[in-house]
């Protein structure tokens, strides 16, 4: 799980008269350059303010939370969204997607409380207003894009048990059960309702599985002679003998891990077959030969030169792939209090499942007065509800192949990958500030499917319009027939990629395999996608046709 950071810097200003909110596009922001012009784009001043009236009607609070949003939204956008986005700021002032959404929200729940906050201010009330209108946006999002939780009552979670009640002896705090969530196996349920804030889940730093444990034993003055060894790979080592360890300080912990993790890495020859067609075939094949050559580097070797300490028996290809998978799908990347990030196994955290509109999207970074992980909500939790966090932008290639599941729902990460290279657009002045390459998504993310956009990334559409003579987006018969031939070349383009997909497997999926299951799910996905993209196509092409029909007249 990739660790969250904002890139935005809070700031109010009070006089008698009015409050001003500074939501600040931090210089340290990677895209910094790029939001910044979009802001001046849109009308913003990058370093300019928001001003409340104290004394102000709810069509001024409506006004200032709206504004404070829409810059919000722009400072939060991420590279996939900033692509799609394009020059339409309809788009990058607009809702892009629940994460995205539930970001620039918290950029303004968190300024209003910093105003609140502050003693200095003397009429409050406006700004609890805005501040509840706020607190409501988020409420009505969960509610929008939430996912019901249904709970299997007659499966046993004893062993899950035994480790909570392990990590609340050892300092854990938490507000959540483990129960089988039908769908989604093990998840974490809200044992009482839970409000925007509030910490669902605290791991005193003591029981936070990381690099420091590896040097304290016996086997890190032989891995530090290795070149080039990584803290990551020493903790797969670590792990792979800790399991076996019955006096292990976390027994119970491991206890609870699967035998066998069902994640793409461990896709037998059906379902890799399965997948013929998709990219993702040749990535879960690379991924797999990148372990298989890092494995074979250190065995047979370590264990024949050190048998006491790397036993034969506990490292071989199968335990390490294990080790590989565990760390893949549980770990997280952790700032801890000297500044340094860490990937971590949190005890109890690994319970916490993905969704795309997540409860909880802040929680990498070690409290320095509490020296503990806090994991609070971002959105309100009810009781009896999956209480779930986001793994990350990723597609769902991404979360087959390393954690082993398909978003339920439309996931606006899903992006294909095209083999068209930016640094080919040398006069764009987005060539070399986003994506290395230009990419497509199923296009009912669009909310502008009208001539010159159809859907599609404005980027990649102007890709194609650049080598047929200056950009032009007026509606005169030669523009447009451009236009035509744009849209022809790639449905030719996709009709081909839809072609090397094959036909929808027929097959009764209940008696398939897990892993051959999961393949053709996501061989749907990637139909639906490549479809949309052929539809949108030729929608275009009919509206093209009736504008080149009308300028003939």
């Amino acid at each position: 799980m990739e660790v969250n950071q904002a890139y935005i810097s809070p700031n109010t200003a009070e006089t008698d008269d009015e409050i001003s909110f500074v939501l600040d596009l931090s210089e340290n922001d990677p895209l910094f350059q790029k939001k910044k012009k979009l802001l001046e784009d849109v009308g913003f001043d990058p370093k300019g303010s928001v001003a409340l009236n104290i004394a102000s009607n709810p069509d001024h609070l409506k006004h200032v939370l709206d504004m404070m949003l829409k810059r919000a939204r722009i400072i939060n956008l991420n590279e996939i969204e900033l692509y799609f986005g394009g020059a339409d700021f309809a788009n990058l002032v607009g809702f892009n997607s629940p994460r995205h959404e539930l970001e620039a929200l918290h950029s303004v729940l968190r300024l209003i409380d910093c105003s609140i906050s502050n003693g200095k201010v003397k009429n409050k009330n406006s700004l609890q207003e805005i501040r509840n209108a706020t607190v409501n946006m988020i409420d009505e999002l969960g509610h929008k894009y939430g996912e019901e939780t249904k709970v299997v009552q007659d499966s046993s979670c004893e062993k899950e048990e035994c480790l909570l009640q392990w990590g609340k002896s050892n300092g854990l705090h938490t507000k959540l059960e483990i129960a089988y969530v039908e769908g989604a196996g093990r998840g974490a349920i809200a044992k009482e309702d839970l409000k925007i804030g509030d910490i669902a889940l605290e791991v005193p730093v003591s029981l936070v599985i990381s690099e420091n444990l590896v040097f304290e034993t016996g086997m890190f003055p032989i891995l530090e002679k290795i070149e080039g060894i990584s803290s990551e790979t020493m903790l797969l080592l670590w792990s792979m003998k800790e399991k076996h360890n019955s006096d292990s300080n976390f027994k119970l912990y491991f206890d609870t891990l699967p035998a066998v993790f069902n994640t793409g890495l461990s896709f037998g020859v059906n379902a890799i077959m399965a997948l013929d067609g998709t990219i993702l075939l040749e990535e879960i094949v690379q991924a797999k030969e990148h372990l298989r050559n890092q494995y074979e580097q250190l065995f047979p070797v370590l264990y024949e030169n050190y048998p006491d300490v790397f036993p034969p028996e506990l490292y071989t290809w199968e335990q390490f792939l294990w080790a590989c998978e565990l760390w893949y799908s549980n770990s997280m990347k952790i700032m801890f209090s000297d500044g340094k990030l860490r990937t971590c196994l949190i005890p109890v955290a690994g319970f916490l499942n993905h969704s795309t509109c997540p409860h909880i999207t802040h929680y990498g970074k070690v409290d320095p007065l509490t020296d503990s992980v806090k994991f609070p909500l971002s959105r309100p939790c009810n009781a009896g509800e999956q209480c779930f966090l986001t793994y990350g932008n990723f597609s769902s290639s991404h979360l087959l192949t390393f954690y082993g599941f398909l978003p339920r729902q439309k996931n606006p990460y899903d992006v294909i990958l095209l083999d068209i290279d930016i640094a080919q657009d040398e006069d764009c002045e987005d060539a070399g500030r986003m994506s290395d390459s230009h990419m497509v998504r199923g296009t009912w993310f669009s909310r502008n499917n009208g001539i010159f956009n159809y859907g599609l990334a404005p980027p990649l559409l102007d890709h194609f319009r650049r080598p047929r003579g200056p950009i032009s987006r007026t509606k005169t018969h030669d523009s447009l027939e451009i236009e035509v031939e744009i849209l022809n070349d790639l449905r030719s383009t996709f009709e081909d990629m839809m072609e090397s997909l094959g036909g929808e497997e027929l097959d009764d999926r209940d008696s398939c395999s897990w892993d051959v299951k999961l393949a053709m799910d996501f061989k749907d996905l990637q139909r639906r996608i490549v479809s949309s993209i052929i539809t949108s196509c030729d929608a275009g092409c009919k509206l093209l046709e009736y504008e080149l029909s009308r300028c003939s007249e």
